[in-house]
């Protein structure tokens, strides 16, 4: 045992040498600021993170996709879902929260974030009815012109509260019982759809306050029971591109009073069936209109139950043929996402890695470069 008297020549001896130190070279004090972003650019990319482990302290990881540099980080509470407003200007997010941060009373908000600074700009109260799910595209969306936006609510019945976005208020909720996720129609800014559990999908237009609409809903589109849509849709124009779980392609039009069924295609041929290639993940396709190509997360040895397994390899299918031109590996992704240019890149995010992968489309798909890890749940990708 070391005795006590010892102890405290040890500790003065030491303050001593910490004194002379701090005497011979004083450190200047530490300047505190703020840094200023870069610029936004197409190859930005918003990781949209549940944090799992601690879930009540959900992110949203900006990341650089060209130096998988870390930007910054917007807070998005307990089960946030995310957007960016049509402009890219705004990162919308619609967050609960409690009191005392794991109980009390729940308050929830739709924030609005500037990309360019990373500034909270404005947050206001929505009604405590937002869905506390997955980030799964189409839980919020905004209208094409950004005047509305709607967030997907479930207590558990189902419906979407619409805020004014240009006045930022609340000014309506329309019920949607037994359907699922908000696609805007870009033709018609105060109209979305809407996918329901028997196989339909209804069509939902607001009156000029926002506080009312119609609805009509279409004849069955798909087999619910049997081969089940993933209800990510990805729209080229008014036609919203969704693949089934078993591997089929329905294009689903939503551009007329009804919404009706424009096409529908395999992904698997004979042989892919044969090694059960199916679909998989949970932000899992991506489409290109200048380029009409459709990519698609795929995996082997599916079966019931396999739809979120992480990717194998990914295929570019051409829309104009409806035949896969290439495969890649899949980097394990559970979400791909594209940038907004002419010529894209693609983006995964492994969930088993917790990385982002790069890869080039043109003139061969292929990964080019994947990053140090960065998040913990992340499932949905969205590009500036």
């Amino acid at each position: 045992m070391i005795r006590a008297s010892k102890l405290l020549r040890i500790g003065f001896a030491l303050a001593l040498g910490c004194r002379a130190a701090l005497a011979a070279d004083p450190l200047p004090p530490e300047k505190i600021g703020l840094a200023t972003p870069p610029a936004p650019n197409p190859h930005r990319l918003y990781l949209t993170d549940l944090q799992i482990a601690h879930i009540n302290d959900g992110r949203i990881h900006v990341v650089d996709g060209q130096s998988f540099k870390y930007l910054g980080m917007f807070s998005s509470g307990l089960f946030g879902i995310t957007t960016l407003s049509a402009d890219s200007s705004e990162m919308l997010i619609a967050a609960t929260y409690y009191t005392k941060r794991n109980r009390g009373d729940r308050f929830d908000q739709l924030e609005a974030y500037d990309t360019k600074t990373f500034a909270l700009k404005k947050e206001i109260s929505i009604p405590t009815k937002h869905a506390l799910a997955l980030p799964y595209k189409g839980t919020i969306s905004t209208s094409a012109d950004d005047a509305w936006v709607f967030i997907q609510n479930a207590t558990p019945l189902s419906s979407v509260t619409v805020v004014d976005h240009k006045n930022w208020k609340v000014t309506g909720e329309i019920p949607t019982l037994g359907c699922w996720a908000v696609l805007p129609v870009p033709s018609k800014p105060k109209t979305f759809g809407t996918i329901c559990g028997d196989g339909t999908f209804v069509t939902v237009t607001l009156n000029d306050k926002g506080d009312g609409a119609t609805q009509t809903r279409s004849e069955k589109l798909f087999d619910a029971e049997k081969d089940p849509i993933f209800v990510q849709g990805e729209a080229i124009g008014d036609q919203y591109y969704f693949v089934t779980f078993q591997g089929n392609v329905k294009v689903v039009d939503l551009g007329g009073d009804t919404a009706k069924l424009a096409d529908s295609w395999s992904l698997v041929t004979d042989a892919d069936k044969k090694d059960n290639w199916r679909p998989g993940g949970y932000q899992i396709l991506a489409v290109h209109a200048p380029t009409k190509r459709l990519y698609v997360a795929m995996h082997d040895n599916g079966k019931e139950g396999s739809h979120k397994v992480p990717a194998k390899e990914i295929w570019a299918f051409d829309l104009a043929t409806k035949q896969r031109v290439e495969r890649a590996p899949g980097s394990g992704a559970v979400a791909i996402s594209l940038t907004k240019e002419a010529k894209p890149t693609l983006y995964t995010y492994a969930g088993e890695e917790m990385t982002v992968t790069r890869y080039d489309t043109q003139p061969a798909l292929k990964p080019v470069a994947t990053s140090a890890q960065v998040g913990d749940t992340v499932g949905l990708i969205a590009t500036h």
